[in-house]
C-alpha cells in the first residue's frame, strides 16, 4: 500500500512539473500575443523592432500595460508613437517596461526601485497592491521560457 502512495504521489509530480512546463514553454512575446489582450504592445513591439529581443534566451521582467492601459493614453498619442519617425521615443517607452532578470512578485514587493533596460528606473510601491510608479499589477508571475510577465493597467512613461 505504501508502494501504491508512494508511486502515486511521484506521478503526481510528475504531471505537475510537465503541466509546469508546457505553460513556460512560449517565450514573453508569444505569451502576451496568446495571451490576447497585449494587441497594442504586440503591434508596438513589432514598431519598435523589439519582438526578437523579448523573445531571446533572456530572462527578463516585463510590466505589460494592456490594450486598455494603451486605450488611456492621450488621443493620438499612440499612433504618433507609431509612426516611423517616432521610433526611437516607442523604444525609450518600451524598453522603460522591461527590467532584465526573472524577478517575481515575491522579489518586487520587496524592493523601491527597479532599472529598466532602457537605463532608467522605475519606483516600486507594494501595500495592499502593487504599484510600479502609478501603474497598478492586475497580475503578477505570468512565467514564460524566457522570463516574467507582470500586467499593469497603465502604459509607463519615462
Amino acid at each position: 500500500m505504501k508502494k501504491m502512495i508512494l508511486c502515486l504521489a511521484v506521478f503526481c509530480l510528475t504531471i505537475a512539473q510537465v503541466n509546469a512546463a508546457e505553460k513556460a514553454s512560449k517565450n514573453i512575446v508569444e505569451t502576451a500575443v496568446a495571451a490576447g489582450s497585449f494587441n497594442t504592445l504586440a503591434a508596438a513591439l513589432k514598431a519598435g523592432g523589439l519582438v526578437d529581443a523579448l523573445s531571446s534566451e533572456g530572462p527578463f521582467t516585463v510590466f505589460a500595460p494592456t490594450d486598455e492601459a494603451f486605450a488611456k493614453l492621450p488621443d493620438g498619442t499612440l499612433e504618433d508613437l507609431l509612426k516611423p519617425e517616432n521610433k526611437a521615443k516607442l523604444v525609450s517607452i518600451l524598453k522603460y517596461h522591461v527590467v532584465s532578470g526573472a524577478v517575481p512578485a515575491s522579489k518586487v514587493v520587496k524592493i523601491k526601485e527597479a532599472k529598466t533596460i532602457g537605463g532608467k528606473s522605475v519606483t516600486v510601491k507594494a501595500g495592499k497592491s502593487v504599484h510600479i510608479n502609478k501603474a497598478k499589477v492586475i497580475k503578477a508571475d505570468i512565467h514564460t521560457s524566457n522570463g516574467i510577465i507582470h500586467v499593469v493597467d497603465t502604459v509607463l512613461i519615462p
